[in-house]
């Protein structure tokens, strides 16, 4: 697409306008970032006079039902998200994981404990871009799992309460009783700048990236549940602080 865009000499800007979407959502689609919708793909078609070579590029993409293309990487959308909000069951989430409690799970790989510590950096980063918002929704039992030590416990419950305390990061504890749809899996939803949304959701094979309208409402159903049963802020620091001290020390 940029290929045939910019030898038409058409802009970005151009093609936003023609298509009704912002500038920032036409670039992440010839990043590789977003998925094009048919919809956009014909009307660019049409615009830089392609005689459907674009529409069979993207047909080909989705021949087998594929919800994003092959590139579409989790780790530079959440790199690049104003907003991240994270639902892990039985777990902490690997964004908020302390050394320790990520090698005990990923049983002492060292490469692969350093390749998830390296994504908490977008908290941390100075080049001059704000940090994202974050939002964990934490499961009530992931207080109370073990993994590792005991003192591994208390440290990770330990650092999730000095995040806590971080304007950019809210921790609230979604209680254990009763049946809910987060019970079925993992994810997490970015919202970028330009208020488009990603969604990354774990299974047990393997994770899915998709921006497809019909994945992120059954999410966003999911969050409403969840948040029905979550405790506020401050209830949810007590609450860690009780199981610190009740079930870790």
């Amino acid at each position: 697409m940029r290929r045939m865009r910019e030898a038409k000499g058409v802009t970005q800007q151009s093609i936003a306008d023609h298509t009704n979407i912002s500038k920032a959502q036409v670039s992440r689609i010839e990043n590789g970032t977003r998925r094009a919708t048919r919809s956009f793909v014909e009307q660019v078609d049409r615009l830089l006079g392609a005689d459907d070579a674009l529409v069979k590029l993207w047909e080909d993409l989705n021949r087998n039902g594929h919800p994003v293309p092959l590139w579409f990487s989790w780790p530079e959308v959440e790199t690049d998200a104003a907003v991240l909000v994270s639902w892990e069951p039985m777990l902490i989430a690997g964004l908020v994981q302390t050394p320790a409690y990520a090698s005990a799970l990923l049983r002492g790989n060292e490469e692969a404990v350093a390749a998830r510590l390296s994504r908490q950096e977008i908290f941390t980063r100075s080049e001059g871009r704000t940090p994202p918002d974050l939002v964990l929704l934490v499961d009530e039992q992931a207080l109370r799992r073990p993994v590792g030590t005991s003192e591994t416990m208390k440290e990770q419950l330990e650092h999730l309460l000095e995040l806590s305390l971080l304007p950019n990061i809210t921790v609230q504890v979604v209680l254990e009783s009763g049946e809910h749809d987060g019970n079925t899996g993992a994810f997490t939803i970015a919202t970028m700048d330009d208020r488009s949304e990603v969604a990354y959701i774990e299974t047990a094979i393997h994770a899915i990236t998709t921006d497809d309208p019909t994945d992120l409402a059954v999410l966003t159903r999911t969050l409403i549940a969840l948040r029905s049963r979550t405790l506020t802020e401050e209830m949810s620091r007590e609450l860690i602080r009780k199981v610190i001290q009740e079930r870790w020390t």
